[in-house]
C-alpha cells in the first residue's frame, strides 16, 4: 500500500456483537422461517458496518478476498441481481455472473448439473433465482456450496425481507409493536412471505390486505399452524391502514392476472392503490416501501411513490449492505 493510498478498516469479529462468533449457524440462506430474532439484528448489525463502508469515497475493502462468488439468474433481476454483484465486489470476492440463456442449461443440462460445475471450479457461494419455488433448496440439498436463495417462484425471498425491515429499523428503531401494512398481489409474492416470517420473528404487528382472490389459499390455516399471532388478513386498505407506521404495496403482477383473479385494473387501483388520501389514514409520517419495480399509477400514486414518506431508493442502497453482511456470513464470517 501506497502512502497516499486510504486505509480500509475491515469489518472484523472482534468489531461484531459478542453474540456473532457462536450465533450464526447458517450454511445457506434459504428463507427467513428458521432465522431467530438475534439472527436478524445480527445481519442487521453488520449491515450498520457495512453501510459505513458503502458511504467512503473508495467503497471496498479486503474482507472476502479470495473467496469466488457466482449469481445464476434464471429470472430478469435489476437491484437484486446488481446489488448481490456489488456486494460481492465491494468485499473484494472474485465474482461470476452466468446468464442461463447462454449456458449448457440450453442444451438440456440440468440445473444441478450447471451448480455442480460451479461447485467443482471452486465457487464458495452461489447466488440463484429461478421461476420455480424450491430450487434453491433442491440446490443446497445436492451440493457443499453455500446457496442464497436470490428468489424462487412465488415462495421467497429473504433478502428482499431482511432489507425492507432493515430499512424499516433505521427509521423507526425497535420494530416490536410497530403495525405495518402489506398490500396488494399476496398470492404471488415470495417478498410477501418472507416479510410474514422475518417480521413475525422481530414482533411486528403485520396487517396483510388484497382482495380475496390475491389471497393465497390456505394462508389462514398456514398463520394458526404456525403460531402467527401478530399477522392479520384484512381485506379493505382503508381499514388496514389506520395508524400504520409504514405501508408497503406489492407490484400487481399484471402478468399472472390473466385468470380473471381480479375484475379490472380499473376497479384495482379504485381499491387498493396507496394514494395521499389513503395514506392520510396512517400514522403522521408513516413509512412507504415497495420491493420494486413499481408499476405508477397502480399499486402506488406518483405523488406517494416520490413524495419525502417514500423510502423506496432507500431500500436499493440498504440492499447493497444487507447483502454485504449475508455474504460476509456465509463466505466469510465465523468460518473463515
Amino acid at each position: 500500500m501506497s502512502v497516499n493510498e486510504p486505509k480500509l478498516s475491515v469489518p472484523s469479529q472482534e468489531a461484531l456483537p459478542p453474540l456473532s462468533i457462536g450465533l450464526w449457524q447458517h450454511k445457506h440462506v434459504l428463507d427467513l422461517d428458521d432465522f431467530s430474532p438475534d439472527e436478524i439484528n445480527l445481519v442487521f448489525e453488520i449491515a450498520d458496518a457495512m453501510s459505513e463502508v458503502i458511504s467512503r469515497d473508495v467503497k471496498k475493502v479486503p474482507t472476502l478476498r479470495g473467496k469466488t462468488i457466482a449469481t445464476m439468474f434464471f429470472e430478469p433481476s435489476t437491484r437484486t441481481r446488481a446489488s448481490f454483484e456489488l456486494a460481492a465486489k465491494y468485499l473484494s470476492a472474485d465474482t461470476i455472473s452466468l446468464d442461463p440463456s447462454k449456458s449448457s442449461v440450453t442444451k438440456g443440462e440440468s440445473l444441478i448439473d450447471s451448480l455442480r460445475t460451479l461447485q467443482a471450479l471452486g465457487v464458495d457461494t452461489i447466488i440463484i433465482r429461478h421461476p420455480c419455488s424450491g430450487a434453491p433448496y433442491v440446490a443446497a440439498q445436492n451440493l457443499e456450496t453455500s446457496i442464497i436463495n436470490a428468489g424462487d417462484g412465488c415462495h421467497a425471498h429473504p433478502s428482499q425481507s431482511l432489507l425492507d425491515m432493515y430499512t424499516l429499523r433505521r427509521h423507526l428503531g425497535d420494530l416490536s409493536g410497530r403495525k405495518i401494512v402489506i398490500v396488494g398481489d399476496i398470492m404471488h409474492s415470495r417478498v410477501a412471505r418472507s416479510n410474514i416470517w422475518g417480521m413475525k420473528s422481530l414482533g411486528i404487528q403485520l396487517i396483510i390486505c388484497a382482495p380475496p382472490t390475491l389471497m393465497p389459499h390456505g394462508l389462514n390455516e398456514m398463520l394458526q399452524k404456525c403460531d402467527l399471532e401478530h399477522v392479520t388478513i384484512e381485506y379493505d386498505l382503508d381499514i388496514a391502514i389506520k395508524d400504520a407506521d409504514a405501508v408497503m404495496p406489492l407490484r400487481l403482477q399484471k402478468e399472472r392476472q390473466q385468470s380473471g383473479l381480479i375484475s379490472s385494473i380499473r376497479e384495482y387501483i379504485q381499491h387498493y392503490q396507496l394514494t395521499p388520501e389513503r395514506l392520510s389514514y396512517a400514522k403522521p409520517g408513516a413509512i412507504v416501501l415497495h420491493p420494486g419495480p413499481m408499476n405508477e399509477g397502480i399499486e402506488i400514486s406518483h405523488e406517494v411513490a416520490y413524495s419525502t414518506q417514500s423510502l423506496i431508493e432507500e431500500q436499493v442502497t440498504n440492499g447493497v449492505a444487507v447483502r454485504m453482511a449475508l455474504l460476509y456470513l456465509i463466505a466469510g464470517g465465523k468460518n473463515r
